[in-house]
């Protein structure tokens, strides 16, 4: 039962968008795609038990899939046209390629991303459809109730049906419009199993960062000139690249200054280094002089770039992440890092994405730099806007253990493990807390 079981989530894991893309690709319709991709999912975790776990899961998913949706518009049964697409499955002919590239759950992103719904919605929607989060995950992840959640995902729903967004790739003059809000999803996807929510969920979802990696890969295939999406690229593999020194075997978060870099996975810093250069050698080349020319020629010479020719177009907010991911992952250790370098292009990063969050991840470089004191005084500004975020508490509660304000510290690491959604992340706070004199 327990090998079942474990077949039924790994199944989740990995099919769930195929069969909810390919259920969206025949039918048209995201809620005949979700419901019948959800009662396929019901009815494996009903007979796997006795007739055993098919040797293609999802293939079998899929079938059933499409025959609870042929069930379902049967049953409504109002409309001509509702019959004709039931009949759909006895068509012979392979379906029309719709777009660039034929990549069902591709389409399936560029649909629930299109630019007719709210930001939120669309990264709701992708989540759900795409990533196969549940609502109360979601909601976690947005910081919102459970039920507004619900209701912002029928509604996106609802818009794309009456609105008929199409289910495609868009053109190649429509890409450039189209692919920050998709980024902006991808990159929420990747965070999500890069730092999974959930008391049952695993702290480090593999397929969730590896879908995204792949998906980001199609993309940029769609836009390889498109210097962020180059740069959320590099960010995912260079992040990717530590999943393995990340989670202890006892189920731990290891810090970024704790981890065995023996074990970071070598090709894929390569691959994000070369991703780095290549955009920071097309910034240098038509960047003008300044912080902002200095900060990126520095990293591109923390990773062994030469600034060659390029487009000179100044980065956005993947390019710098990827640029800070690159010097902490060109450190051999954590005492090697240029902390100057990181902190020049978080103060370039404020200027593109002047957050919040932003500043608090600064405050970590300043820290290195100046102090945990000078890094406080910052941090504590933070604290209305990001008061219900744990990493703030977390990085608080660091900067008074380094302070020797043991009391204050443990009342941080307190709340940083209320709020923490990860397993991993809140034994880590837990450990750290513990230490605490």
């Amino acid at each position: 039962m327990i090998d079942v079981r474990e077949a039924v989530s790994r199944a989740h894991r990995e099919e769930w968008a195929r069969v909810v893309a390919a259920l969206t690709r025949r039918f048209g319709d995201l809620d005949i795609a979700e419901e019948a991709a959800a009662e396929a999912f019901a009815t494996a975790v009903e007979r796997w038990p006795g007739d055993g776990v098919p040797p293609n899961p999802g293939a079998w998913l899929t079938t059933t899939a499409n025959r609870k949706a042929i069930d379902r518009l049967r049953r409504e049964n109002k409309r001509q046209d509702k019959h004709e697409e039931a009949q759909m499955l006895s068509d012979d002919e392979p379906p029309e390629p719709l777009g660039a590239i034929d990549d069902d759950r591709l389409r399936l992103i560029f649909t629930c991303c299109h630019p007719a719904l709210a930001m939120e919605a669309r990264l709701a929607l992708t989540l759900r459809m795409v990533g196969g989060l549940t609502v109360p995950e979601i909601a976690r992840a947005f910081l919102v109730a459970e039920s507004a959640m619900g209701q912002r995902i029928t509604r996106a729903k609802a818009k794309i049906k009456a609105a008929r967004i199409p289910y495609r790739v868009p053109s190649p003059e429509d890409l450039p419009a189209r692919v920050s809000g998709v980024l902006t999803v991808l990159y929420l996807v990747f965070n999500e199993g890069y730092l999974a929510t959930g008391p049952d969920t695993d702290p480090v979802r593999h397929d969730l960062t590896e879908e995204a990696i792949r998906l980001t890969r199609l993309i940029r295939v769609l836009l390889p000139d498109d210097g962020e999406v180059a740069g959320l690229l590099a960010l995912m593999l260079l992040t990717e690249a530590r999943r393995a020194a990340r989670v202890s075997a006892g189920g731990e978060l290891v810090a970024l200054d704790e981890q065995d870099r023996g074990a970071w996975d070598a090709q894929l810093i390569a691959e994000g280094h070369g991703l780095v250069r290549e955009r920071l050698a097309a910034v240098a080349a038509g960047a003008a002089p300044g912080a902002a020319a200095a900060a990126v020629a520095g990293a591109a010479a923390g990773v062994g770039a030469d600034a060659g020719a390029g487009a000179g177009v100044a980065p956005g907010r993947y390019q710098i992440l990827a640029a800070i991911n690159a010097v902490h992952t060109s450190a051999r250790d954590i005492r090697d890092t240029d902390w100057s370098q990181v902190l020049a292009l978080y103060d370039q990063l404020a200027r593109v994405d002047p957050s919040p969050v932003t500043a608090l991840n600064r405050a970590i470089a300043v820290a290195e730099l100046d102090g945990p004191e000078v890094a406080l005084a910052i941090v504590d500004r933070l604290a209305e806007p990001l008061a219900g975020y744990h990493a703030y508490h977390a990085t608080r509660a660091d900067l008074l253990r380094r302070l020797g304000r043991s009391g204050e510290s443990r009342a941080a690491y307190d709340r940083a493990i209320e709020l923490a959604g990860n397993t991993a992340e809140t034994a880590y706070l837990a450990r750290r807390r513990g230490q605490l004199g």
